[in-house]
């Protein structure tokens, strides 16, 4: 209660807690786990991951002889949508990695030197209030930041905001699984066996409860949608990923 009035809420995991405070502790898991970044999605994923970064580039399809597109990649801190583009692209792109986590940044950094991709710009940024003009982007990514973000329809509207007229946002989240029998294994292996996993392999099981938590929470695919559209967003579609596991979420500026 502030002022009289009750402050706004976010969800952190199955917690209600003020937005304010909502990112730093999002800040807290992950500079936890910014080291092990792989392995953490490699256990939530069970390593398909990987598999669902690569179709999500081919869906943005980079063009490979142009040197004046751009891409920002929001909540891309480590790097791997980026390095993904940049390969497709031929290093012709104009790369952009955003993100409010210093951490994450830092093993961007180190990632981009050693597989030579120096080229590549990482700001520390807010996903709600970017720094940067008004469309001053092609293409806007986020692979699995969104649902972190404490004020997602605010992070929608930077993105509409940053990006050129025709540009594209194109984002790649954990979702609602569609298939009877997979949600029920799904959901039994998130809850019982990822926080223990991340526990015995990391010594952090709480932040692993978070994220399988945070997926819970997160919008399904048709209201996901509607926020996108809702944020101006045109021509808005969405692909499920192994059986609605993950899902990607399309738009376009027009």
């Amino acid at each position: 209660m502030q002022n009289g009035f009750m402050s706004e809420t976010a969800a952190f995991g199955f917690r209600k807690v003020a937005v304010e405070e909502k990112q730093g502790m999002v800040d807290d898991v992950f500079h936890s786990v910014a080291k092990r970044y792989d392995l953490m999605n490699d256990l939530m994923s069970g390593g398909m991951h990987r598999v669902w970064k690569s179709a999500f580039v081919s869906m943005l399809a980079p063009p490979k002889n142009s040197e004046t597109w751009s891409l920002v990649d929001v909540a891309g801190g480590t790097g791997d949508i980026a390095f993904r583009v940049a390969e497709r692209s031929r290093g012709k792109a104009a790369i952009t990695v955003a993100d409010i986590n210093a951490s994450m940044l830092e093993v961007g950094r180190e990632r981009a030197e050693k597989r030579g991709f120096g080229a590549i710009q990482f700001r520390e940024a807010n996903a709600e209030e970017l720094p940067f003009a008004d469309g001053s982007f092609d293409a806007y990514t986020i692979a699995f930041g969104i649902r972190n973000v404490p004020r997602i329809d605010k992070a929608l509207s930077e993105a509409f905001r940053v990006l050129k007229r025709g540009g594209r946002f194109l984002c790649l989240e954990f979702s609602q699984v569609d298939v009877p029998m997979l949600d029920r294994v799904y959901e039994a292996y998130s809850f019982r066996a990822i926080p223990e996993i991340g526990r015995r392999v990391t010594g952090d099981a709480e932040s692993y409860r978070y994220l399988v938590e945070s997926i819970r929470t997160f919008p399904n695919q048709e209201n996901f949608a509607g926020m996108i559209r809702e944020a101006g967003f045109s021509r808005v579609t969405y692909r499920n990923m192994t059986g609605g596991v993950a899902a990607v979420h399309s738009g376009w500026k027009l």
